[in-house]
């Protein structure tokens, strides 16, 4: 059994709170470096986290010789470029979502990996949630039956509570979010979507592009899955706040499960049944998924989400969003 040892590069909101702190909570693994453009900010947050090794240079972090695994945080932009070099050196990476800006550059990460002795997983978190972990539970259980619908809603107004909040505003910038809040926030939900249903079938969408010619404002989707599972699911980013919704409701031929992405409740309805779930996220909300991270690369457990998948979720945003 060897350390995980770290190094992150883009220390900046979600490394913060979310993920940062979880790397030196989890046995066999350590944070030794942290790698930020600006030398003041990277300098704060390896004293404030304990950091030994900090730096402004990416390649001095992918080049050091204890970091066996990098931690890719940065915005979707530069995804690509740092995965591909941490991999032709043969380093483990957990590269955040949306994992790249195209589908194209997903299939390059993905060709690399094969190349490559180190191991890949993507961020999408939420698989490893309790609320979530219990709602596949539920599906795996027959709770409600055979599944027959899946319907999403999500509608925001432009101050969105549920948007990461950071100092640039860069998830309107589709150079370097590659869509808007659409790829923001969709991956996690579609990624659950797969995690729950299995492989998509066919998928088709539209999307408004209203504030910015490359950011979708409104997306409205359909999914058919291999298992007959139909989907819709719509996206709203400029509404009014009366219209304020986020829910998932999944239906069956015996009731319905009902969910937020961003809540800690689970409501389970049928003829003899209506519970109300409860949950509690931990304080850094990405360690679950970390720790089966960890796990994948110590070669203890599979992928908890592998390039594959994340490929495939590029390749649905893609499609939903019209663009494809």
């Amino acid at each position: 059994m060897k350390v995980i040892r770290w190094g992150i590069i883009g220390c900046g909101d979600v490394a913060e709170v979310k993920s940062g702190p979880a790397f030196n909570r989890i046995e066999n693994s350590e944070l030794i470096g942290v790698m930020r453009r600006n030398r003041a900010k990277v300098e704060d947050f390896a004293k404030r986290h304990n950091v030994p090794y900090w730096t402004d240079n990416a390649d001095d972090l992918l080049n050091h010789k204890d970091i066996n695994s990098i931690y890719v945080a940065t915005p979707p932009s530069t995804h690509l470029s740092y995965a591909l070099k941490a991999l032709s050196l043969d380093k483990n990476v957990y590269l955040e979502k949306p994992m790249t800006l195209t589908s194209v550059e997903a299939k390059m990460i993905g060709e690399a990996v094969k190349q490559s002795k180190g191991k890949l997983s993507v961020a999408h978190y939420r698989r490893k949630l309790p609320a979530f972990v219990k709602v596949k539970e539920l599906i795996d259980a027959n709770s409600i039956g055979e599944i027959l619908i899946v319907d999403i809603q999500i509608l925001q107004p432009k101050k969105s509570k549920i948007v990461a909040q950071s100092e640039e505003n860069w998830r309107l910038d589709p150079k370097v979010s590659g869509g808007g809040l659409f790829y923001d926030l969709a991956p996690h939900q579609i990624d659950l979507m797969y995690h729950y249903f299995g492989a998509f079938k066919s998928i088709a969408g539209f999307s408004t592009l209203v504030t910015n010619e490359m950011i979708e404002d409104t997306v409205n989707g359909i999914i058919e899955f291999n298992n007959g599972v139909q989907f819709r699911g719509v996206w709203n980013f400029n509404g009014s706040e009366v219209n304020n919704k986020e829910e998932c409701i999944i239906y069956g031929t015996n009731g319905n499960i009902n969910f937020s992405f961003y809540g800690e409740c689970v409501v389970l309805k049928t003829k003899t049944r209506n519970d109300v779930l409860k949950f509690s996220n931990p304080k850094h909300i990405q360690e679950p998924m970390i720790a089966s991270v960890v796990s994948y690369f110590n070669g203890e457990s599979e992928n908890p989400c592998s390039v594959k998948e994340g490929i495939i979720v590029m390749k649905a945003l893609e499609k939903l969003s019209g663009r494809q």
